[in-house]
């Protein structure tokens, strides 16, 4: 049995499989109608979400399989240990899908279950968002050849999956990450990764934007302390050191790059609202994306092939 944990959990070869799956849905939908009718996955969360609970549940029903949505803290996962919510979830469920808090639990809630675990974002790993932007990558092009991205912000659980992803598949990756988030940073990864010669870290956000064909963003403060006023000293002390690593249009000047941002936006923080609506802006199309490769992925842990 296989989960999905980070995308170091996959070959190169089945990332590439992943992708072009996720193509196939995406450009003949009819062919995969009703192929998980009967199937059923749990929708976890513990943090907030969008694009991955509506990626996940329309992607499930659009396969003819069925959802069962449940928030963390109104269920008993809050109160009993993981081991034995995990082991009774998971005998009436095909997959878990579990958007957690942190990473060792979504660790605890794989080992204990009978069937295979998606983790939909958790402090360390972002592996179903990395997934639609390997996918949304691919697009330009049918290839990951030559590929190069450029990621702008702070090096957090999306940069971490970013560079398991695009290593895989033989894309390089420019990390300009002056700020480092504790929880994420993982520098036995981070070394391996580099060793590749696919991975480097710079700050000079001007040779980094030049060499992309792809330039990316994430928010610069963590989306569920955005809004909480005990934040406030922190969220202004990041928003001072990343202001020049803003996506505007000086910063990208002469660049013919792809825009990309996993979202939540921030408009006028790390990036303006002129670059999210620029012509060169896949950020939508990329968000869209989330669904293909979601439903690529759960047909793929289920051993179901298709077409």
């Amino acid at each position: 049995m296989k989960h999905c944990l980070t995308l170091d959990d996959f070959t190169g070869d089945e990332l590439l499989h992943l992708v072009q799956l996720a193509q196939r849905i995406k450009r003949e939908p009819a062919g995969f109608e009703g192929i998980l009718r009967g199937r059923w996955i749990l929708l976890l969360f513990q943090k907030t979400s969008t694009r991955t609970r509506m990626s996940f549940e329309i992607g499930m029903g659009l396969l003819g399989g069925d959802s069962v949505v449940m928030d963390w803290d109104s269920s008993n996962f809050s109160i009993s240990p993981i081991a034995y919510e995990a082991r009774y979830a998971s005998s009436h469920t095909d997959l878990i899908m579990a958007r957690l808090k942190f990473h060792h639990d979504t660790q605890a809630l794989a080992q204990n279950s009978r069937v295979p675990v998606i983790n939909g974002c958790d402090d360390k790993f972002h592996p179903c968002q990395a997934l639609g932007d390997l996918l949304t990558i691919y697009e330009q092009g049918d290839s990951f050849a030559g590929r190069c991205v450029a990621y702008v912000g702070i090096h957090n659980n999306v940069a971490n999956s970013l560079a398991c992803g695009l290593a895989k598949v033989g894309a390089r990756l420019i990390l300009v990450t002056p700020e480092v988030h504790p929880a994420a940073y993982d520098s036995a990864l981070m070394e391996r990764l580099t060793a590749t010669g696919l991975v480097e870290r710079t700050l000079n956000l001007k040779d980094a934007v030049e060499r992309a064909q792809f330039v990316y963003t994430d928010t610069w403060v963590d989306m569920e302390f955005f809004e909480q006023e005990s934040y406030r000293a922190e969220k202004e002390r990041r928003i001072e050191l990343m202001r020049p690593y803003q996506l505007n249009a000086e910063n990208l000047a002469g660049s013919d790059a792809y825009i990309l941002h996993d979202m939540p936006i921030h408009p006028g923080f790390e990036i303006t609202e002129e670059v999210v609506d620029s012509p060169r802006s896949l950020i939508f199309e990329q968000a869209k994306n989330r669904l293909y490769a979601q439903q690529a992925l759960m047909l793929y842990l289920l051993g179901i092939s298709a077409g």
